[in-house]
């Protein structure tokens, strides 16, 4: 066991793209403190995803449940915090009873945003403005630094590694070839329906890539939750492969980092491939594309930027979720098509 001075705790946030979107502060921290072991604590769907972060020493899993305070249990596991010893904490998450770890566990830096008024739990506050909010990689980035008001300009892209190996494996467990180009599509959307580009759309594009090139691997991904969408996909084009529920998320993960192009909505998947610096066509409509745009070098954010865009609504508001709808399969095809084009070629 490193000594206290020379470990750092990191709090991840309870969602994957915020998790990944969070990976630069790792990268900044390494930078600041090139001897200090980071250990960052994370919920088990999270936990794939931050370790393919290379800056991590030790991945601990959340054991609490979604949502609850569980006071007891947090006390009690503040005291296995408090045996590794940490010199500081960095808390992601913006509620109260993630602060209150850190500070059960008696480490002296505990480092966040205002958040649920945790003043005295966060004793290095960091504050966001309400009316222009940072982006996500920047907000996160910033707590790296002293608190500043101005915005952080210079920070490193999200970054995630997997081996050669574990991806080989992977494509041969789901039996997928490494020599045909592989297409990955992330249908689902954690926020909800409003996220979503129509099953149609995704069907067509489909059919439009295998009619092109009949060799390219569509792939399906996604959770349990995803599974029906996926499916009425599969219904429409029974040549994709249907792996949403039915891949773990390191899988999942695996896939990714064999892609040769991602299409998705605005979710965590999309920035898994976004820190694989996959080439990426993301799809946006409720939401902002400027707020959490992927990084990879090959990267198309495509939004209709619609009068009533960005709504942020779970659900389309106004009824016609026009926003998803008129953005249609040949909009995405035109910056795929030469994507697929080079990988098929290669």
């Amino acid at each position: 066991m490193q000594s206290p001075a020379n470990r750092i705790l990191v709090i991840a946030p309870n969602w994957i793209g915020d998790a990944v979107m969070a990976q630069p502060l790792l990268q900044l921290l390494k930078r600041d403190h090139p001897d200090t072991a980071i250990d960052v604590l994370a919920p088990a769907w999270v936990a794939p995803v931050v370790r393919a972060m290379v800056e991590v020493d030790t991945v601990l899993e959340t054991p609490f449940k979604h949502g609850s305070l569980q006071l007891r249990e947090r006390w009690r596991y503040a005291q296995i915090l408090r045996q590794r010893g940490y010199a500081a904490a960095y808390v992601l998450p913006n509620t109260l009873k993630f602060a209150l770890l850190p500070w059960m566990a008696g480490i002296k830096k505990r480092v966040g945003y205002k958040g649920e008024s945790r003043y005295g739990l966060i004793n290095v506050m960091h504050h966001d403005s309400k009316l222009v909010p940072r982006a996500m990689v920047a907000f996160y980035a910033a707590l790296a630094g002293a608190p500043v008001t101005e915005l952080v300009q210079n920070f490193p892209k999200p970054r995630l590694q997997m081996t050669p190996p574990q991806i080989d494996t992977v494509l041969q467990d789901m039996g997928l070839s490494a020599q045909q180009p592989l297409i990955c599509f992330a249908p689902g959307a954690e926020f909800g329906n409003a996220k979503r580009w129509p099953v149609s759309h995704f069907a067509e594009l489909a059919k439009i890539i295998l009619q092109t090139h009949p060799d390219p691997q569509i792939v399906l991904l996604g959770s349990p939750k995803d599974v029906e969408v996926c499916q009425q996909i599969e219904a429409v084009c029974p040549a994709v492969h249907q792996f949403a529920g039915k891949t773990r998320l390191d899988q999942a993960l695996a896939l990714i980092a064999a892609s040769d192009a991602m299409v998705s909505n605005d979710s965590g998947l999309l920035h898994i491939a976004s820190a694989f610096n996959r080439p990426v066509i993301a799809i946006y409509g409720p939401t902002d594309p400027d707020h959490a745009p992927p990084f990879s070098d090959i990267a198309h954010s495509l939004s209709l930027q619609l009068a009533c865009a960005p709504c942020k609504q779970r659900e389309c508001p106004l009824g016609h979720h026009d926003c998803m709808n008129k953005l249609d399969s040949q909009m995405v095809w035109q910056p795929l098509q030469p994507i697929l084009a080079a990988s098929v070629a290669a």
